[in-house]
């Protein structure tokens, strides 16, 4: 395992930590690095687990969180990125676990996917935001080759071609392609090449042929154009654009893998499987065989997924009748193992197009990936829990357990006290496990099947607590630490445990609630953990910490609770006696809470807000954390107790943490311990708080550390990160003396007494049995090694549904018996109510009774005055609210009547009004207008000028051009005027009406300022044209009808002021007469005659006064009678003669209504056919708009088209260049070899001929090369057998190949009669031969490729020139229909109306004045008339064409002639131009005057190094020569001295000269034959030599002037 040193202080600065060991689970990222070892990783580390000896090994990313990771399996290394800003893309070695390599590329942010090829020295990496980048790297020599960026595509998969590494195949839900990957000599390149997927019916649409596919015509609406030129788009837009209709949904690729064909197979989300080419990106949707699957299914499930056999067969059936998604696959030989979210695993057969599924194991958990080991002998199977299964396909249809993963997070962590043999952990499910702390080992697990919210481990006995998030306690005994029971639980409260503490001493078990109340229990099983009382804090509890000094009999508990509104952090202090354990009933109330007088508590406050907090041992100083500051602050407790206290801040330094955290203290008290969200763990000493050691072994992806634990000697710390899933385990690698000194010292002292305790403490845990309520079933079930097995407790909530908590028992036993003490009390209470209410009732009746003036309110009754006020209000805010509610209610119809009115009446300068007749239904409605704004008025005066201009031009043109006519024709032209002006005049346009296209002109409206719909070609007549049909439409008054207009106005106006003015007349006669002079008849009429008084009396008592004033009074009523019969006849006959004038008035009215009617239905009738002429023009406007945008989108794509020329037409010299330069070398190295072959035997013709022919045929033959074999027994070859076998193919050969030399070049193998100098001369020939050979083997293959990158390039150079073509073709085509709309200009032309159906009561039934003709004939008239037209019409069209296409035609005839001219000139100034070298390289460099610069930079350099050189080079031959000087004068010395004895020496040679000749005659004729021997073969050797050098320099020579007529043009005469 690695560990990482940390930085400390200088006191202890040898102080440092390592990893001992890493638990953790696979989320995604699992791979194979070998046949037996996997890798994944879990929070900052990679954990290597072997899977046969169930060992793992850990690795640390130095840099924080693990991002992507890849394994290379043939060179046995793993490439894994770090998470933080530019991260960097690391390389181990496995076992090793050393560096090999570190990338450092472009990205940001993060590497999301990380791949090596199957040839092992290509990494492909994928970094998504922001570059969305694909790199290929040569991780053995750390080189980028190639990369390139897709923006806006996010990829999920990405996987190199296993047969060739020059495929990558990326894909994620919206995207797939194949990425080539191209090669010229040393330089790489990206091409992708996007796979056009099907749609979810199995149908593939269409290739949308975008920017050049129109070229169909409309004869009547125009051309026919793109979408994207009438949406208006241009640039890319426009060529990526495709309609909304034009495709259906395509599938959504999930996964995909490589076969042994090159192929790809891909699943997609909506359960299809897709066979993709490699070569041709052909895409086939397979075909799914159905097969009965009760033939083939098999389930399986791991034992904590067990359950009953029918219930998997059922579930097994559904999930195969409704299909699954598939999350990922595998090929095995002949086979595809698909897997997905519905945990079936299914082995697929494919049989050409269709498909088989053979087997199903249901894994009983959703998949998240399968892949194969190396040499294919397993299936690994990861679910989404982090679980790894493994299945053998030949073997078994069973899978195996190697890995089970928790189904939660781990929630809280801690060692078992004494000792530091065993750590435990629980996850938030209620999985509690034991870890051997030396490597991890797992030792047990038990499942509590519950929710679970904190664990403490009790350090005076083998018991831990757990609370749960329903407010249980459970108490484990872990003494059988393989064995852990469940001997206790009890349920304290209905809210959730958040924390849990036990003191040093294990006296107390403290225990925090999240309703803010704190439980204080026993730790001992001699007292059953007997609960002492509860208590309640000012805030929701943030942390519990404890402290309790060896042999003391108190223990001091510190509450930090969250802030309050002042923003300052509460802390309570506790001291808790040993002897409230005994006492714990005068402790605490009925209700249980305890009574602060025993347990003395005192509340602090801080100015910082704190996250966290601890207590020293020495109780007077408390270390906070604070949450809005990187500081750790020291604060002074009081030695004076005080109810409230705000603590001084003693000392404050930086925490050197990011985030919020957490403080620990070590078991002694000289450590503080510091965890944050950024993942550092911090060790600081007591008093200095400097840390003296750092260790990241998390990071703040994973929300860094979330708790950590100590053990009881110091020696190992334990933590778990929040959301990494990460259990790490530290152990000091290098500390102090003194600082494990102070630890062991307190350890010694506190271990013997404690020991004492745990063994009577476990007496009583020994008596206690499991608890039955919990433990249901007990079975065993694979854990996370195969060969242990753990016990499960199930918890079940409901069994606890009628089950209270403590604190309610002690709240219903305290109702209980304050019911029982006051329950007299209460009868007393009650009677007296009931009696007061008898005295309301009685009092309220009396009220009744009593008068309303004495009456009281019926609330002057009420007793409880303050709810009755309470009430009120309510019922006021009630009101209120509803008053708001209504009046805003209003408001918003209000604002919204205010809009309608303002935008439909307001606004409207000629408000709408409407007149009905008053016979029949007809009515007659006039135009409402809204008032034109200054913008619209000067744009209208503006049009009105420019056409008043353009008349007046035309005019004078006209004038100009024309002959004047006679003065007889002026003055008969100006008669004729003068009597047009006496009738309605029409101003004419000098068209004809039906011309118009309206009936404008009947309306005498001025039409002399429109244009002529013939004359409308541009885009600025047609806007004008437009505006000028929009005009507002106003009578013209004549001057009598203004004068008299303003007359009526004035009268008016005098009218309004006079009754407007103070009348005082007017005023006195409505008060004094009610405002009548005289009074009228019908007044008189109306009035009644009184009867006299006498008529109260009987008539018997009158007297005759009085009867003949009864008389006059009858007569007077008589004649009143008579009057008003007269004026009722007369009223009458006034009523019929008025009535007869209103009815002739009313048909008056609606006849001239009818006829205004009838001009209201003519100015309808103009304005459809002026707004008609409006909509073709404004759709001549779109056309020409259309036009113009499919102008510029062609001219825009014409221009990127041409860039993308110029850059391939680069790409294709640059790639010329370096072939050339490459054959150049590769001819060379050619011409050598041959050189080499050719120079054998004249390397050794002194030697016999037999021998030279022996080594000859020696020196061709080469080493056989055995065939790699197939592996025989239990070894099995991979799918991609060819390319995974012979990953270093040329290298090995090549090795093997040098091996064989080696053997060939033993002098065993020497011929006879060879010395050994020569045969060593000869090997070492061969050898140079042989690599020369491998070197032009090698060179072939680079220059094969390199004429295929060529031929490639140069295809998407005529791939590119024929877009442009084709695009200048759509330009010139576009043009041409350009020019034609604008010259073809709809009009519209009123004719006469033909044959109208009538409806069945309006047939005309008199036909006096009719003729009758036969209707025959005039169809035949009409017919032959419209044929005639119609030819005549063709006729000229086709006339009219045909003179263009000549005039057409002629001009181009002379351009091409002009052109053919230009031609002939510029090849005869090519013919007889001289192209010197300079003048070639002018040509073909684009900055020449760069490149002359640059040599002229270098000739000057070198003419620099050639002076210093030759300077160089004089000094030397100075020395040189006054060296040569002095050995002169040497050898002048030794000459004279050699001289002297050359005259002895002649004199003894003559004297043996004398000798000789009498002696040795014989002697000297044979060293004469032997001399004249040598001679003649040294002169034929000689020959031979010379004959060889006349040919290579022939060679030479034809080479040289091949290579000189390479550099001269061909001058030929034309």
């Amino acid at each position: 395992m690695s560990g990482k040193e940390q930085e400390g202080s200088d006191y202890f600065q040898n102080a440092t930590l390592s990893v001992r060991w890493v638990q953790g689970f696979p989320m995604k990222e699992l791979a194979f690095i070998n046949n037996t070892t996997i890798c994944y990783p879990c929070g900052n580390f990679l954990i290597f687990l072997n899977i046969e000896k169930e060992r793992k090994t850990v690795l640390q990313c130095m840099n924080g969180n693990v991002g992507a990771v890849a394994t290379n399996i043939p060179f046995e290394v793993v490439a894994f990125s770090d998470r933080k800003f530019k991260p960097s893309i690391y390389i181990y070695n496995y076992p090793a676990l050393t560096k090999r390599a570190k990338l450092k590329g472009n990205a940001q942010l993060d590497y999301t996917l990380l791949q090596f090829s199957h040839s092992g020295i290509y990494l492909a990496s994928y970094s998504s935001i922001p570059e969305h980048e694909v790199t290929l790297w040569n991780w053995e020599t750390k080189v980028i080759l190639c990369r390139r960026s897709e923006p806006g595509v996010e990829i999920k998969q990405m996987t190199f071609n296993p047969k060739n590494w020059r495929q990558l195949c990326l894909s994620s839900e919206d995207y797939m392609a194949i990425w080539n990957i191209e090669r010229c000599d040393k330089d790489h390149y990206l091409k992708p090449k996007q796979i056009n997927m099907p749609s979810e019916d199995g149908t593939f649409s269409k290739e949308y042929e975008g920017i050049l596919s129109q070229d169909i015509k409309d004869p009547f609406y125009g051309p026919v154009l793109p979408v994207a030129a009438i949406a208006g788009l241009v640039g890319l837009e426009a060529e990526n654009f495709k309609p909304k209709d034009f495709f259906q949904p395509p599938l959504h690729p999930v996964a995909h893998c490589w076969n042994s064909t090159n192929d790809i197979y891909v699943c997609c989300e909506e359960g299809q499987i897709l066979l993709i080419n490699g070569e041709s990106l052909l895409v086939t949707i397979l075909s799914q065989v159905s097969e009965t699957p009760e033939a083939f299914r098999a389930t399986w499930a791991p034992p904590s997924l067990m359950t009953s056999a029918e219930n998997l067969i059922k579930e097994d059936e559904e999930n195969y009748s409704k299909g699954h998604r598939i999350n990922s696959m595998a090929v095995y030989k002949e086979k595809l193992f698909i897997a997905g979210e519905d945990g079936i695993l299914c082995s697929v057969h494919i049989k050409d197009y269709n498909y088989t599924i053979k087997d199903q194991i249901n894994v009983q958990s959703p998949v998240e990936s399968i892949f194969f080991s190396p040499d294919c002998k397993q299936l690994l199977i990861l679910t989404d829990t982090g679980s790894i299964f493994s299945y053998v396909p030949e073997e078994s249809k069973n899978i195996q357990t190697i890995l089970e993963a928790s189904t939660t997070k781990v929630q809280a962590i801690d060692f078992i006290t004494p000792g530091n043999q065993y750590c435990m952990s629980i996850t938030v499910s209620g999985e509690f496990y034991i870890w051997m702390a030396e490597d991890g080992f797992p030792i047990s697990k038990l499942c509590l099947k519950t929710k679970v919210g904190a664990m403490a481990c009790c350090p005076s006995s083998f018991s831990v607590a757990v609370g749960t998030t329903t407010g249980r306690l459970l108490i484990l005994n872990v003494y059988d630490v393989q064995n852990p029971r469940l001997v206790h639980n009890i349920l304290l409260t209905s809210a959730s445990i958040q924390h849990m503490n036990y003191d040093q001493n294990g006296m107390f078990l403290i225990i925090g609630a999240s309703d803010r109340n704190v439980f204080i229990l026993s730790a001992k099983a001699s007292e059953i953990f007997k609960i002492i009382g509860y208590t309640e804090v000012c805030g929701n509890i943030l942390q519990i910490s404890t402290v309790s000094l060896w042999n003391a009999q108190e223990s001091i508990v510190m509450i930090l609770t969250e802030p309050s509104e002042d923003r300052r952090s509460k802390i309570e202090i506790l001291i808790l006696k040993e002897s409230i354990i005994k006492d714990s009933d005068l402790c605490s109330d009925e209700r249980g809470r305890l009574k602060n007088e025993f347990i003395l508590r005192t509340v602090y406050e801080t100015d910082h807000i704190l996250s966290s907090a601890v207590l020293d041992f020495h109780d007077d100083k408390l270390y906070g954390f604070c949450s809005q500051e990187p500081y750790i602050c020291t604060f002074e407790i009081p030695k004076k107790k005080s109810k409230s206290v705000v603590l001084e801040l003693q000392n404050k330094i930086p925490s050197k943490h990011y985030g919020t955290g957490m403080l620990y203290l070590s078991f002694h008290g000289q450590w503080l311990v510091s965890i944050a969200k950024d993942g550092i763990l911090s060790i600081r000493d007591i008093k200095s708080l400097e840390p003296f050691v750092r260790s990241r072994c998390h990071s703040y992806h994973g929300e860094g550390i979330q708790s950590m634990a100590f053990s009881l000697d110091g020696q190992f710390i334990l933590m778990n990160g929040k959301e990494d899933g990460a259990l790490v385990c530290l152990k000091w690698k290098t500390i102090m003396g003194i600082l494990i000194h102070e630890c062991i010292e307190y350890l010694e002292v506190y271990l013997p007494s404690m020991k004492k305790s745990i063994e009577e403490e476990e007496k009583f845990f020994f008596e206690m049995k499991d608890s039955q309520l919990f433990l249901d079933t007990l079975y065993e079930q694979s854990g996370y090694h195969k060969k242990h097995s753990f016990t499960e407790a199930k918890i079940s909530d409901e069994a606890y549904e009628v089950e209270i908590t403590w604190l309610q028992k002690k709240n219903r036993e305290a109702i209980r018996k304050e019911t029982k003490e006051f329950s007299e009390k209460k009868r007393q209470l009650k009677d007296g109510i009931k009696s007061l209410n008898k005295t309301i009732q009685d009092m309220l009746m009396e009220n009744e009774l009593a008068d309303y003036i004495a009456q009281l309110d019926q609330k002057e009754f009420s007793l409880d005055v303050e709810e009755i006020e309470r009430l009120y209000e309510e019922r006021e805010e009630e009101l209120e609210k509803l008053k708001k509610e209504a009046e805003m209610d209003n408001l918003a119809k209000k604002f919204l009547c205010h809009v309608l009115k303002e935008e439909c009446w307001d606004s409207m300068k000629t408000k709408g009004t409407s007149i009905k007749s008053f016979h029949n239904c007809l009515e007659v409605k006039n135009f409402p207008m809204k008032e034109r704004n200054p913008e619209e008025l000067e744009e209208l005066e503006r049009v009105f000028q420019l056409r008043k201009i353009e008349i007046a031009e035309y005019q004078l043109r006209k004038e100009i051009a024309e002959v004047l006519p006679t003065a007889l024709k002026r003055h008969e032209i100006e008669e004729e005027e003068e009597e047009e002006e006496e009738e309605p005049k029409i101003k004419e346009s000098g068209f004809l009406n039906y011309l118009f296209g309206s009936l404008s002109y009947e309306l005498l409206e001025d039409t002399s300022l429109l244009y002529s719909q013939l004359e409308l070609h541009t885009r600025e007549e047609k806007i004008n044209q437009i505006i000028l049909l929009k005009i507002k439409v106003e009578r013209i008054l004549t001057p009598w009808e203004k004068e008299q207009a303003e007359i009526a106005e004035a009268l008016e106006l005098e009218r309004l002021l006079l009754f407007q003015a103070d009348d005082a007349r007017q005023r006195a006669l409505m008060d004094m007469m009610g405002g009548v002079l005289q009074v009228k008849k019908e007044d008189i009429l109306k009035m009644e005659i009184p009867p006299p008084a006498f008529t109260l009396k009987s008539d018997a008592v009158w007297t005759e006064d009085e009867r003949k004033q009864f008389k006059e009074y009858e007569k007077k009523v008589k004649d009143l009678n008579d009057e008003r019969e007269k004026y009722k006849k007369s009223l009458d006959a006034e009523l019929k003669r008025l009535q007869t004038s209103v009815y002739d008035t009313t048909q008056t009215f609606d006849k001239i209504l009818k006829r205004l009617f009838g001009k209201k239905v003519k100015c309808d009738m103009v304005i459809n056919q002026e707004e008609l002429k409006i909509a073709i023009i404004s759709f001549s406007l779109l056309i020409d708009e259309e036009l113009l945008t499919r102008e510029l989108e062609l001219n825009s794509f014409l221009e990127r088209k041409q860039s993308e020329k110029i850059r391939t037409y680069d790409d294709i010299y640059n790639a010329r260049e370096k072939l050339d330069a490459y054959r150049e070398t590769y001819d060379i190295l050619i011409a050598e070899d041959k050189v080499l072959e050719r120079g054998f035997k004249k390397e050794f013709s002194e030697l016999p001929t037999s021998l030279v022919e022996t080594l000859y045929k020696m020196f061709k033959r080469r080493p056989r090369q055995h065939k790699q074999k197939r592996p025989e027994g239990g070894q099995r070859f991979t799918p991609y057998d060819d390319e995974q076998g012979f990953i270093h193919l040329h290298q090995e050969n090549l090795t093997q190949l040098m091996k064989a030399m080696k053997e060939l070049d033993n002098p065993h193998n020497m011929p006879e009669g060879l010395e050994l100098s020569v045969w060593n001369n000869f090997c070492a020939l061969r050898r140079s031969k042989v690599e020369n050979e491998q070197k032009v083997k090698q060179k072939a293959l680079v220059l094969l490729e390199m004429q295929t990158f060529l031929r490639k390039r140069t295809e998407d150079d005529d791939k590119v020139q024929a877009d442009i073509e084709k695009c200048l073709q759509e330009i010139h085509l576009l043009q041409e229909e350009k020019m034609n709309y604008q010259l073809n200009s709809t009009i519209q032309i009123l004719i006469t109306q033909g044959q109208v159906e009538l409806e069945n009561f309006h047939f005309v039934l008199d036909f006096t004045d009719s003729i009758l003709i036969n209707r025959v004939l005039i169809e035949d008239i009409n017919s032959i008339v419209r044929t005639q037209g119609q030819k005549k019409i063709a006729s000229m069209i086709e006339s009219k064409n045909f003179h263009n296409g000549i005039t057409q035609i002629e001009w181009e005839h002379k351009k091409m002639e002009m052109e053919m001219e230009d031609l002939n000139q510029k090849a005869w100034d090519i013919q007889i131009l001289f192209l010197s070298k300079e003048r070639q390289k002018f040509l073909k460099e684009a900055n020449y005057e760069i490149l002359v610069g640059h040599e002229i930079f270098i000739m000057e350099q070198t003419l620099a190094n050639m002076e210093k050189t030759h300077k160089r080079e004089v000094d030397y031959f100075k020395k040189l020569l006054k060296q040569l000087g002095k050995c002169r004068n040497k050898e002048d010395a030794a000459n004279f001295t050699l001289s002297c004895e050359l005259r002895n020496e002649m004199v003894s040679l003559c004297e043996r000269r004398e000798i000789c000749k009498t002696i040795g005659s014989q002697l000297t004729c044979e060293n004469i034959a032997n001399k004249r021997y040598e001679a003649m073969l040294q002169q034929q050797k000689l020959i031979d030599v010379t004959k060889i050098q006349a040919e290579q320099i022939s060679i030479l020579q034809a080479e040289v002037e091949r290579l000189r007529m390479r550099t001269f043009p061909a001058l030929i005469q034309m």
